[in-house]
């Protein structure tokens, strides 16, 4: 007979604990790693994958040790040493990253073995662990693991649950939508010219404009350009940041910019026709956007204008220092700035590639009460000596563009465009103020745009 402590409602709670805290350590795996190895869907998928091979193994394990071994000595023997390692879960990521960082998935598959696959097997092994002393006679075998089992996959979907009512959406959770949008793809096909890993892509004729040309990007107008005319700039937010460029000084003069996030490449090719001789670095996670571009959006690469792939956070580190006049923030997960591409850690690696006199241009997009674009007001201003922002009045919502900079910004990066405002730095601060600047190890980006 089991020992009273084990009881049917507390061997439920043993195995819903663990099974949830796997969960957790998953999605936290995720978050921790991607300073160091970018947030791609291999590296995500690295990791899920790890962790996955750690509750099979923890699966195996947890059996033949309760086979060996009285449960009753085993259980607080495996929660013991799983909560140990959980705990360990933050310092290793944080000793091996550095060493790793840029190593994209196969780094990420190394510190999630050292740091996630222990933990993961033995909180794993505490269900098989608690079959084993559930167990009375023969005829009750299913109903007991059947029951262990549900009380399992509850500890892991609340626990989910919690972290998406927390901390917004995550990594995880966006993963497993790519994955069954790729399913249902393969079985009703798609109206896309692109099916990337990360969107469907089409490009769609203006009528109104021979040259004109959105790229629509799952269901957003993401970018437009005009094929005839690479200084006509139609959306706001995009005005907004050309005027920026106009306002750099010296007026007229070539630059050398990094845009994060390509898009369309509507900037880079405004820039190389408004100042002739600049240089462009596009860093784009998406490479078959790339290629549509070219196809279809007259995209010309070369000396003046370069491609590099890969994750932003890890692209960047590869920019010398102080190379940059201009460096534009246009990167998007969805509707929001993705996470890690949005916290002072991220913003001191573009003050290493701006010049002394460069320009930071952000565009945000958030919603009332506007506490994403408050916060990311917030995080700007712990780092730059000088920060802007344009909106239109109010400011109401939708694109909203930051500017920033070591000195002071030129008086003609203002723009009046499309009704907008400029607010310099004193009403930036009474904007952003009470609000917390973003680091890595608190970057709720999702949520705090979606107001929940």
């Amino acid at each position: 007979m089991p020992d009273a402590s084990y009881r049917p409602p507390v061997a439920a709670g043993l195995v819903f604990v663990a099974s949830g805290a796997v969960l957790v350590l998953e999605i936290l795996g995720i978050r921790l790693l991607a300073p160091y190895v970018g947030l791609t869907l291999e590296t995500t998928t690295a990791i899920i994958g790890t962790v996955l091979a750690g509750i099979a193994a923890g699966a195996a394990f947890g059996g033949r040790a309760a086979d060996e071994v009285d449960p009753r000595l085993l259980l607080p023997m495996l929660l013991a040493a799983g909560g140990g390692m959980a705990i360990a879960t933050v310092p290793l990521v944080r000793l091996l990253g550095p060493g790793l960082r840029g190593g994209g998935d196969l780094a990420a598959l190394l510190i999630t073995l050292i740091a996630l696959f222990p933990a993961a097997t033995v909180l794993s092994a505490v269900t098989p662990a608690v079959a084993k002393l559930q167990l009375r006679d023969l005829e009750r075998t299913g109903s007991v693991v059947g029951r262990l089992s549900a009380w399992a996959t509850g500890g892991a979907l609340v626990a989910l649950g919690l972290l998406l009512g927390l901390r917004g959406r995550s990594p995880l959770l966006l993963a497993a939508a790519a994955l069954a949008t790729a399913a249902v793809s393969l079985a009703v096909g798609a109206p896309c010219d692109v099916e990337s890993r990360y969107h469907c892509a089409v490009v769609v004729e203006d009528g109104s404009r021979p040259g004109g040309r959105t790229l629509v990007l799952d269901d957003l107008r993401h970018s437009y350009v005009d094929l005839d005319d690479p200084r006509h700039l139609e959306f706001a937010y995009v005005r907004w940041i050309g005027d920026a460029i106009d306002g750099i000084e010296p007026a007229g003069a070539a630059l050398d910019a990094v845009f994060l996030g390509g898009g369309g490449f509507t900037l880079p090719r405004y820039l190389a026709a408004t100042r002739p001789g600049s240089r462009s670095r596009v860093l784009e996670v998406d490479e078959p956007l790339v290629e549509l571009a070219r196809d279809r959006l007259g995209l010309r690469t070369g000396a003046a204008l370069q491609v590099r792939a890969g994750d932003a956070r890890m692209t960047l580190r590869g920019e010398p220092d102080a190379s940059a006049d201009l460096l534009v923030g246009d990167a998007f997960g969805g509707r929001s700035v993705p996470w890690h591409l949005a916290t002072i850690e991220f913003h001191t690696e573009i003050r290493r590639v701006l010049r002394p006199r460069g320009v930071y241009a952000l565009n945000v997009i958030d919603q009332p009460p506007l506490r994403l674009v408050r916060a990311q007001a917030a995080t700007l201003l712990d780092g730059f000596a000088d920060v802007a922002l344009v909106a239109r009045p109010g400011p109401a919502g939708g694109n909203l563009v930051l500017l920033a900079s070591e000195s002071p910004l030129p008086p003609a990066v203002a723009s009046t465009a499309h009704g907008a405002r400029t607010l310099g730095r004193a009403e930036v601060e009474r904007f952003a103020a009470g609000a917390e600047p973003l680091r890595d190890d608190d970057a709720p980006a999702d949520q705090l745009r979606t107001g929940a």
